[in-house]
């Protein structure tokens, strides 16, 4: 099986690249981070009018009938990006309410995050998913739902009353796309490490020249490439297993990666001239969106144990 990918592929990545660069700069990041996460109302209109909800959906339903290694690399440009919001939710959507597909409707999903709904305060619609299957909800049928504060700047996120489902077995697609997102932010952390080390001096010269630097970028790189073989396979397979293990990889180096990059920056990094410890916050939120490490891990050990 060829996991390279195609001219076409390469072309839809580097125009979703082009396109957060020009619209979501390290500006547009600040300024986000300001307002406290919440949705650019036009941005998220210009991402819908460039396919970025309705990918997936087919040509006769207005979409460009893609598939979901398209859509991986749609989302681990957004990862990249660190751009804000219900990405996947509203994505996933897309195939049941005509305005998601647009970029018109926000929506998230009260079944993503245990006992908590992200961006819920700015959502027009909330989604139950089980398994495959989903229904829409008014999330003013939600009520008694509170903000609670988020690890992540740019996630505001709700609690859920109690007796509201907390977790439903996890859609593959959304998973597989939240890992595609963590593939995204460890590939632009390792980039940040390296070129600081670069930049950097101690003693007379670039600390990149330091064997102990050098080893911490090295190691970053092998996660961010093993997890993009996992995301690029599981994508192309859509086997649950293959798109657990991925979710699993994408999310150790998501979080390691980020960490790694704090250590090479120094006290630069935890400052908010650097947008390192954004990345480490979103990779802590979304490790535990769609299915946990703890989840993973067992749907691992599920499979290893059926081959036995």
């Amino acid at each position: 099986m060829d996991f390279r990918l195609t001219e076409d592929q390469r072309a839809l990545q580097k125009g979703v690249r082009e396109l957060l660069a020009g619209r979501f700069g390290p500006e547009a990041l600040r300024a986000a981070v300001e307002r406290g996460g919440t949705v650019d109302r036009e941005l998220w209109r210009e991402l819908g009018a460039a396919g970025f909800f309705s990918l997936r959906l087919p040509e006769a339903q207005g979409g460009a009938g893609l598939g979901l290694p398209e859509a991986a690399l749609v989302f681990e440009e957004a990862g990249r990006a660190l751009l804000n919001g219900p990405l996947v939710a509203t994505h996933v959507a897309a195939e049941l309410i005509p305005e998601a597909a647009d970029g018109t409707c926000v929506v998230t999903c009260a079944t993503q995050l245990r006992s908590l709904i992200p961006h819920f305060a700015e959502a027009d619609a909330a989604l139950v998913i089980h398994g495959t299957g989903m229904r829409r909800r008014d999330p003013k049928d939600l009520p008694h739902t509170r903000p609670v504060r988020s690890m992540d700047p740019l996630t505001p996120v709700h609690r859920i009353p109690d007796g509201t489902p907390a977790k439903a077995p996890p859609r593959p697609d959304a998973v597989l796309l939240t890992a595609a997102e963590q593939l995204g932010s460890a590939a632009r952390t390792t980039e940040t490490a390296v070129r600081y080390a670069g930049e950097r001096e101690q003693f007379g010269q670039p600390i990149g020249g330091f064997q102990a630097v050098k080893h911490l970028c090295a190691q970053m790189l092998v996660r961010t490439e093993l997890a993009r073989s996992a995301v690029y396979a599981a994508a192309v397979t859509e086997d649950f297993t293959e798109i657990a293990g991925a979710k699993l990889l994408a999310d150790e180096a998501a979080v390691r990666n980020a960490r790694d990059c704090l250590q090479v920056h120094g006290g630069m990094g935890f400052t908010w001239e650097a947008e390192v410890h954004l990345h480490l916050k979103r990779a802590w939120l979304r490790g535990q969106m769609w299915l946990s490490a703890a989840e993973a891990e067992e749907i691992q050990a599920d499979a290893l144990a059926s081959a036995l």
